[in-house]
This record gives structure tokens, C-alpha cells and sequence, in this order.
């Protein structure tokens, strides 16, 4: 079927974080939440779940497994038993598992800001040690300082959380990056938990390659989050994948989770198989809206918004925008929300080489962007 994601939805009356956080007159641009309704084989799935009128405990079903297993095999040649594959309501809630599974009090994370915030953040607030080598600005776009980055390591660094694509600098990165980042951790014994989510979200001429895919070796020192959510906006059903094949790993994971983490609910179950099985159209439409979006963002940012540069997007749909010279006074999240009624992720909130930015979510119909854009080009002329 052919999905009109011209057709504006609105939100505001629908528990939506996205569209409760600001004020009705804003416009919100900020959390990774596509304002497009979602596959239709999805919706469908969720109905006959509620017909049947039952909703007890729930477990993934075998035909989930073997969807995403032949997925990953299919994409990336990349092979995983029943044993290896896990489940979590969210990535966030898989992040925080690994900080505590991976790592004790006081032990190192090794990120690479700017990246996203639950990275920053999370371990610090659970008396992790934040090792944080910042990526490198090159035009626009950014690359890895191998040297800062295994300088950074320490004797106490027992886990590298890495961010692939990158969030929030859209970066896809190639197997010789990967290859290089994996060898350092694995010459370290550090064991690396790879945020994938944004996986399929990919724009013409970059590939995904999972790292644990890389070999066997770097494989056993890897666990892998994968979602549906971002993919096929199903955000607030909250399936979460994890993968690893290195049993250790595989205890360490349930044994923190044990009592605290529940498991993923039956809706999440069912959206996340029927859009593994079923999405596919719709995928490939949503990325051909996003393209478009992307290319009118930056246009239109070269044309109307004097001193705001848009960093090159490999993949995702969060813009990342730098703003430092523009003039704007203060926090350009917070100039942006005042002067504009639009709201942003301020880039503080990404660490390291953040400030002046924002993030800027672009995956809602083409009448929000520009009407969102108008307001942020009539704030600026009034500096």
C-alpha cells in the first residue's frame, strides 16, 4: 500500500512524551518519535492481539527468533543461535544492564561524545567512571582519534559502549573504523556493548556492519542492542533485542536483570514480528520521505538560517546542528524554545564537543518541518 506521510496526525491529546514536555504552541522536534503512523501488517497484528481479549504473561514466541535470525543472517551474514538472542523493554533499560553487568563501582565506560546522553549520564549515576575521548570534527562530519581513544583507557576501563550508527553525529561507520576500534578493545580485554538501534535507518551508499559480525573473537567479547523501535516507530512498545554469544556474557546479563528487569510485554512482541515480517514497504517508503526530508533540512538551513551548519547525515533522522555562529546569546536549545516555539535537544546534553549544537528531529510530515523552520529563520533575524 502507498502511506501518505504528508497527512499530519495530531498528537497532542495522546500521552505522547514527544507533544506533552513543551507548551501546546510548540512545535517539538527533539525526542527520536516519528510523528508517521505506522506499518499497516503492524496495526493489523495489534488488533487481532486485542480481539482475542485475553492478556496475560507473555514470552517471545519461536517465529519472533526465527524472523530476526534469518534478518541478520539475510542483511549481514551474520549467524546466531536461539541461545544467543535476549529481550528487553527498551535499549535504555539494555544499557543500564550493561553498566552494571559489565562493570563494577568505580570501573571505567568508554564512550565517544558527542554521543547520546543515556550514555553519559547512566553510568555516572551508577558509580561507573565515564572515560569520554571525544570524536573529531572534520568539515562536516566527524572521525575517530584512535591514539586519544586507547589513551583513554585505563587499568580500571572494563566496557566500551559504542554507538553505531552514531547518535547524534550520524555517522555509519566502515568496517576498517570498526576493525580498528575492535582491536583495541580486544588487545585491552574490554568488552564492548554495541547500540545498534539505529541500524536500518541508512541513507544511499552506507551499509550497516554489526561488530560483533567482524569475527569470532570480537564476537565472544560483544553484546549487541538491536530494536524494531526506531525502525518502525514503535517506540512505545518496547521491544528490545540483545545478542551475544558469549555465555559468560549471557549469565552476567540475566543475573543483573533477575527480579528487576520485566519482561518485554505481548504487544511489543507481536508489533516487533509482524514488522520484521511485514514492514518492509513501509520501510522502504519511510526512508525515501526521510531522504527528502534530510535534503529540504539542509537547503533550506543553507538558504534561511545564517550561521547554522548541518553536519553530512549517514543515517538516522536526528539532524545534529551547529549553531555557534549564529550570535544567538545563550543555549541555542533554549533561544530556539523562547524565540521560536520549537523544541530541541540542547547539544550540552551530548558531552564532550556539544555545546552550541542541537538535534533536531526531522521524521514528521514536510508541512511540520518548514513551519518549524519559518519560526527558527524569524528568531534569528531578530538577534
Amino acid at each position: 500500500m502507498k502511506y501518505d506521510f504528508d497527512q499530519v496526525i495530531e498528537r497532542r491529546d495522546t500521552d505522547s512524551i514527544k507533544w506533552k514536555k513543551f507548551g501546546d504552541d510548540v512545535i517539538p522536534m527533539w525526542v527520536a518519535d516519528m510523528d508517521f503512523v505506522s506499518a499497516e501488517p503492524v496495526i493489523q497484528a495489534l488488533r487481532q492481539r486485542v480481539d482475542h481479549g485475553i492478556f496475560g504473561y507473555g514470552v517471545a514466541r519461536d517465529a519472533l527468533r526465527v524472523v530476526i535470525r534469518e534478518r541478520l543472517e539475510r542483511l549481514y551474514q551474520w549467524r546466531i543461535e536461539d541461545e544467543e538472542l535476549l529481550f528487553s523493554p527498551g535499549l535504555v533499560t539494555g544499557l543500564n544492564v550493561a553498566y552494571q553487568a559489565y562493570a563494577g563501582p568505580g570501573d571505567g565506560v568508554l564512550i565517544q561524545p558527542p554521543v547520546y546522553f543515556h550514555f553519559i549520564k547512566d553510568p555516572a549515576w551508577h558509580g561507573r567512571v565515564v572515560n569520554d575521548p571525544r570524536l573529531v570534527e572534520n568539515g562536516d562530519t566527524y572521525e575517530i582519534d584512535f591514539d586519544r581513544f586507547e589513551k583513554s583507557i585505563t587499568p580500571r576501563t572494563k566496557l566500551f559502549v559504542l554507538c553505531n550508527p552514531h547518535n547524534p553525529a550520524a555517522r555509519v561507520y566502515t568496517r576498517k573504523e570498526l576493525e580498528q576500534m575492535a582491536e583495541i578493545c580486544l588487545r585491552h580485554r574490554l568488552i564492548i556493548c554495541s547500540d545498534e538501534i539505529h541500524c536500518d535507518l541508512l541513507y544511499p551508499g552506507y551499509r550497516h556492519i554489526p561488530i560483533a559480525a567482524l569475527s569470532p573473537e570480537v564476537a565472544d567479547s560483544t553484546v549487541t542492542l538491536m530494536a524494531p523501535s526506531k525502525t518502525y516507530n514503535l517506540a512505545g512498545l518496547q521491544c528490545g533485542i540483545i545478542i551475544t554469544k558469549n555465555r559468560a556474557l549471557q549469565e552476567a546479563w540475566k543475573k543483573t536483570s533477575f527480579g528487576i528487569v520485566p519482561h518485554v510485554n505481548i504487544m511489543g512482541h507481536v508489533a516487533a514480528l509482524a514488522a520484521f515480517k511485514h514492514g518492509q514497504e513501509w520501510l522502504e517508503q519511510v526512508l525515501a520521505y526521510l531522504k527528502d526530508n534530510r535534503d529540504f533540512l539542509s537547503q533550506y538551513i543553507t538558504q534561511n538560517l545564517p550561521g547554522v551548519r548541518m553536519f553530512k547525515m549517514e543515517a538516522t533522522y536526528l539532524a545534529w546542528l551547529d549553531c555557534r555562529r549564529t550570535g544567538i546569546p545563550d543555549h541555542p536549545a533554549e533561544f530556539f524554545l523562547r524565540e521560536a516555539r520549537v523544541g530541541l535537544n540542547d547539544g550540552s546534553e551530548f558531552g564532550k564537543g556539544g555545546d552550541g549544537f542541537v538535534r533536531l528531529n526531522f521524521a514528521c510530515p514536510r508541512r511540520t518541518l518548514r513551519e518549524a523552520l519559518d519560526r527558527m529563520a524569524a528568531a534569528l533575524k531578530r538577534i
